[in-house]
């Protein structure tokens, strides 16, 4: 196979002693890493997850290597970036190849591989999923594919951690010039590949044939049948009762979020902190007889050590740690993608695929990875859609938290006609776009992987570091927001702000003075849009238009820059100037509509 290094190639390309670790999407790749490096990576249940590579060290007896997580591909055709990207990993001179096999979908992993041997690198087959494939009723002989692949499998179960040892202990006898004791390998009827030298077709039909003959001889049929995970899996990819199952799998999750959310606040939340972290604060700081400014400041009503935890943990953290729980068990079960299949031909219609939704689902989340997401997105037309999409109406868990605790306080009526107007503002994005950006969306193609319950250690890992994620990458933004209200507020510039919109704010929104203390932190963080909004003892009317602009509002800071990183600058002031524009627009038609039928009725 010949290699063409292109000038761009990364610093990590230039390295020594790399082991690549290849394989299919959804195979398990991701944990082999985190447990092989004891570095801690996101692995999901989806396609499209790993689009950039990981590296980390991987220490094989007395050595150091360097093991670099590839991008999972179908195949090395490069026609998309991950398979560019794959290849440039093969052409950099690695010493081994550490790929991973779905036993429960044999075929298409040993067409992969018969791309990647004809690279001739030294390599390990870890058989993967073994327990998912004897539910199905498969049995590998394992001893027999090592013969026709002419390399060493060792049958592994990653999430449990079983055969990940002998990986290293193979690794030890390849690397350190022993063989690993194979059978002799059987070449009859090959169509391509790097032991007998004989090069694949470009279309990839030979190596398809070829993994079949494969499959053919080492898979035989058990008497094991579908257990209920089976059946469910399969039940949620038919229109019934898939359609209906989705629908309340996604509202049980919703009902947890909100009604467990609320719940934390209201009896741990809330007391704690009005009843034990600000009074001890309070206690602190009084005695202290600081000018009256720096006062307030530290704990008057806009103070940091009051408001900080008044608005980051008694309203937002309940949320946005109970969505982490339901979104990561989504991820990890296989529920996802057979969401986005049940709901393709609705999203469709929108003008992308049903496998947009994941990027959407995940924007509930947080909108940077959401975005980062869109790279697997067939045509540039898609990604750009669900990027606008994502930032027009598709609020964070942290404002959807703050949102929920702002309406649920005046009625569920006001919190429905809040998610009703983001609903049409989504479908409004969808179709405008679709209608005016040139290109095309590409047919759904999404490999399903099994429905399984996640397995605790990995699950509870994910789930961890996201959580972690959040704290670094939003706490401090959010005490930003907070620092920057007790300023604007105390030294008199909240006042002149005020006056200065006041046009805008009062007599367009209809919404008191103090609401500019929202259009101001919204820049900072989403969710810091919706806080000042709960000192303001708003009338109904009020409240709705105020969650309705901080609904649409502009995207926050690190979204800009995400946004001007994966596309351009342009890209990203065009829809932050659109997403402002339509946020004022909606909310004072919004109440000067509710005022008009007020006035007739």
């Amino acid at each position: 196979m010949k290699c063409h290094i292109i000038a761009e190639d990364s610093k990590v390309l230039a390295k020594e002693n790399k082991i690549l670790l290849m394989g299919t999407p959804n195979v398990g790749k991701s944990v082999f890493f985190s447990a092989l490096t004891n570095v801690h990576v996101i692995s999901s249940n989806y396609t499209g997850t790993t689009v950039s590579y990981m590296e980390g060290t991987y220490q094989v007896g007395e050595t150091q290597y360097t093991l670099i997580d590839v991008p999972g591909t179908y195949s090395l055709a490069a026609t998309s970036v991950a398979e560019e990207v794959a290849i440039r990993f093969m052409c950099s001179n690695p010493v081994a190849v550490l790929f991973v096999l779905n036993a429960a979908d044999l075929e298409g992993s040993i067409k992969l591989a018969l791309e990647v041997m004809e690279y001739n690198i030294p390599i390990v087959f870890a058989l993967n999923l073994m327990d998912v494939s004897e539910r199905k009723g498969f049995a590998i002989n394992v001893k027999l594919l090592e013969q026709e692949l002419g390399a060493p499998v060792i049958p592994t179960i990653a999430v449990k951690g079983k055969g990940l040892d002998e990986i290293t202990k193979t690794f030890a006898q390849l690397l350190g010039g022993e063989r690993p004791a194979l059978s002799e390998r059987s070449c009859s009827s090959c169509s391509g590949c790097a032991g007998c030298g004989v090069t694949a077709g470009n279309d990839g039909l030979e190596y398809w044939e070829r993994a079949r003959q494969i499959v053919r001889k080492v898979v035989s049929r058990t008497d094991a049948q579908p257990n209920f995970l089976d059946r469910l899996g399969d039940a949620l990819l038919r229109p019934w009762p898939g359609l209906p199952l989705a629908l309340l799998i996604l509202l049980v999750s919703l009902g947890i979020v909100v009604g467990g959310g609320k719940a934390l606040r209201a009896v741990l939340l809330l007391p704690l902190v009005n009843q034990g972290i600000v009074p001890f604060f309070e206690r602190v700081i009084t005695p202290l007889n600081l000018p009256p400014v720096l006062h307030n400041i530290l704990i008057g009503n806009y103070g940091v050590l009051r408001i900080s935890f008044e608005w980051i943990l008694a309203l937002v953290m309940p949320y946005v740690l109970l969505f982490q729980v339901q979104f990561a068990l989504l991820e990890d079960s296989g529920v996802l993608p057979r969401i986005a299949v049940m709901f393709d031909s609705l999203m469709r219609k929108l003008g992308v695929q049903g496998g947009s939704l994941i990027h959407i689902f995940l924007g509930f989340g947080c909108a940077v990875p959401a975005i980062i997401g869109t790279r697997t997105a067939t045509t540039h037309k898609e990604r750009l859609m669900v990027t606008a999409m994502v930032c027009f109406a598709i609020p964070c868990i942290s404002q959807t938290g703050a949102l929920i605790s702002l309406l649920s306080a005046y009625s569920v009526g006001l919190l429905l006609a809040t998610a009703l107007t983001g609903a049409v503002i989504f479908v409004t994005v969808a179709l405008v776009l679709g209608k005016f950006l040139k290109g095309n969306v590409d047919p759904l193609i999404l490999e399903v992987p099994n429905l399984l319950i996640p397995e605790p250690r990995a699950y509870f890992k994910k789930l961890w570091v996201r959580i972690k994620q959040f704290l670094v990458e939003a706490e401090g933004p959010m005490l930003i927001a907070v620092f920057i209200a007790a300023i604007i507020a105390e030294t008199g510039i909240l006042a002149g702000l005020a006056e200065l919109l006041k046009p805008v704010v009062s007599g367009w929104l209809g919404l008191p003075e103090g609401a500019v203390m929202s259009l101001i932190l919204g820049i900072i963080r989403r969710e810091m849009s919706v806080a000042p909004l709960l000192s303001l003892n708003l009338n109904p009317l009020q409240m709705y238009v105020g969650a309705v602009v901080s609904l649409l509002y502009l995207p926050c800071l690190s979204v800009f820059g995400i946004i001007a990183k994966e596309f351009n600058a342009r890209t990203a002031v065009v829809i932050t100037v659109c997403t402002t524009f339509t946020a004022l627009l909606v909310g004072g038609l919004m109440n000067h509509l509710v005022l008009f039928v007020q006035s007739i009725f």
